[in-house]
């Protein structure tokens, strides 16, 4: 039997801990709940057993320090903790909240007030992403420099590791996996998340902003992500 997976949920609303956490350890999951930043920073650097939890749930409204400066902190840790899945909560109606937090690293946002089925629709989704159930396929991706290898889940370009978050190495994969055809923002997030894109989600422009960060030579002048304007994107079949 696979290890039961646990999440870290940095949350001061006591009670809607509380009851997600509940909601969540039925589900099969186990759950430490930090009442502030500084609680869950901690347990991130000294992590339960030295193993790094498999999801952070973020609040971004936290007495102590800001949520976003959290996330920025948790991306700049080494080891497993730096590299752990964010899911963000956020306040509802406010969207560059979203934009700036997968800007930093997290993986996936959800909107308060949420339904509990949903936040674990999401944790799945983001952990499955992580390589859990990942089709049969060529193990490493080589495209002149660039190697992708999906076993480590690393990125090299000409032998030097490249930092993405796992949503955008995911995205990366998708995209490489289909290099030459042209796809569609939906097609895309369906690829990658197994759901429909939401209506105005900016999301996939911000995470392939962040993914030509650390590929592309010059941004403004991508050669391995090309935009087809009026439609989607196009991983380049032939590069360096």
């Amino acid at each position: 039997m696979p290890p039961m997976q646990h999440l870290l949920m940095i949350e001061d609303d006591a009670r809607l801990a509380q009851m997600v956490g509940e909601y969540l350890e039925r589900s099969g999951f186990a759950v430490t709940h930090a009442a502030d930043a500084r609680a869950g920073l901690a347990l991130l650097h000294e992590p339960a057993g030295s193993r790094a939890p498999d999801l952070v749930i973020l609040d971004l409204m936290l007495p102590d320090i800001d949520g976003l400066e959290v996330c920025r902190r948790i991306r700049a840790m080494g080891g497993e903790s730096g590299q752990v899945p964010v899911l963000m909560l956020t306040a509802k109606g406010d969207p560059m909240d979203r934009v700036v937090g997968l800007e930093l690293g997290a993986d996936d946002y959800l909107p308060k007030p949420f339904e509990p089925r949903e936040l674990l629709a999401r944790i799945r989704a983001v952990l499955r992403r992580r390589g859990e159930g990942a089709p049969p396929a060529a193990k490493r991706l080589r495209f002149g420099s660039l190697e992708i290898d999906k076993d480590a889940r690393s990125v090299t370009i000409g032998g030097e590791s490249r930092e993405l978050t796992s949503y955008q190495f995911d995205l990366l994969v998708a995209l490489a996996e289909r290099s030459g055809r042209v796809l569609t923002r939906d097609q895309i997030m369906e690829a990658v998340r197994g759901r429909e894109l939401e209506a105005f989600d900016r999301s996939i422009d911000v995470h392939m902003g962040r993914i030509r960060a650390a590929i592309e030579d010059d941004v403004k002048n991508p050669k391995r992500i090309l935009t087809v304007r009026g439609v989607g994107y196009v991983f380049a079949k032939q590069q360096d």
